[in-house]
């Protein structure tokens, strides 16, 4: 451990899983004061005892964050327990798949709520407490849906591109202060990604065919996009905001 996060305080979305779990990790072990939260209560706590071993100063609260109400109680939260927030690390996202004439209206919003929505919700309530941090930092993870279509998923492209679209906007309203920036991951081996192969043609096959089409011949790990958040999420990156940073293994360079 380096230490690069000691005195910050955070608040990670979609911790329980996949990329949102390793970020976790890896900012607890930085040393950060870290407010997890998730749907999954058993294996929100579950994280939470794993890492107190090593960092006291995580706690987890369960919330649906595709509500503003439960926003806004995560912030408050948060306040309580720290004083104060340094950091959003947001990365909690559904699929909603189904084509467009397929897809239920009632998806529809859930993905948008889940995907772009929260992100305003979370930024409104957390943002005039940031301000008054002296390293304030937004993290969204997006995705390269943002950049690319794939078969039956569009209400989660169009998520991510406006997730995109949002993080410059922060990045523009908010900056100097607030530095703000985006992940766009490629197919990294997480329940998500296998649960997306169920859209495709050759469900039994997708995952196979994305890890080939990748530069570097293989799936990304949720470690590896949990090393780009915390040189984002650190002073390594201080001259750095308003950018969406690919990492894909290369898929979109095949």
């Amino acid at each position: 451990m380096s230490g690069k996060l000691v005195n910050r305080a955070i608040l990670v979305t979609g911790a329980t899983s996949g990329m949102g779990r390793a970020i976790a990790e890896t900012f607890s072990r930085e040393g950060a004061s870290l407010l997890l939260t998730g749907r999954d209560t058993a294996r929100g706590k579950a994280l939470v005892e794993a890492l107190k071993a090593t960092n006291p100063a995580v706690h987890f609260v369960a919330a649906d964050i595709s509500r503003p109400g439960e926003n806004e109680r995560l912030v408050r939260e948060a306040l309580e327990r720290f004083g104060n927030i340094d950091m959003l690390s947001l990365n909690a996202g559904v699929l909603g798949l189904g084509s467009v004439t397929d897809l239920s209206i009632d998806l529809w919003h859930q993905t948008l709520d889940t995907n772009l929505s929260a992100i305003f919700y979370l930024c409104k309530a957390a943002i005039p407490h940031l301000l008054k941090s002296d390293r304030p930092n937004i993290l969204i993870n997006a995705s390269i849906a943002a950049f690319k279509s794939f078969p039956n998923h569009p209400a989660y492209c169009a998520s991510k591109a406006g997730a995109v679209a949002l993080m410059k906007q922060l990045a523009v309203e908010y900056g100097p202060h607030i530095r703000v920036n985006a992940l766009c991951p490629g197919p990294v081996d997480t329940p998500l990604l296998w649960e997306s192969a169920a859209a495709f043609k050759d469900p039994d096959n997708a995952v196979e065919h994305a890890r080939k089409a990748t530069l570097l011949k293989r799936l990304g790990r949720p470690e590896d996009v949990a090393g780009l958040a915390l040189f984002l999420a650190s002073e390594d990156a201080s001259w750095i905001t308003g950018s969406a940073f690919t990492i894909d293994g290369g898929i979109m360079n095949a």
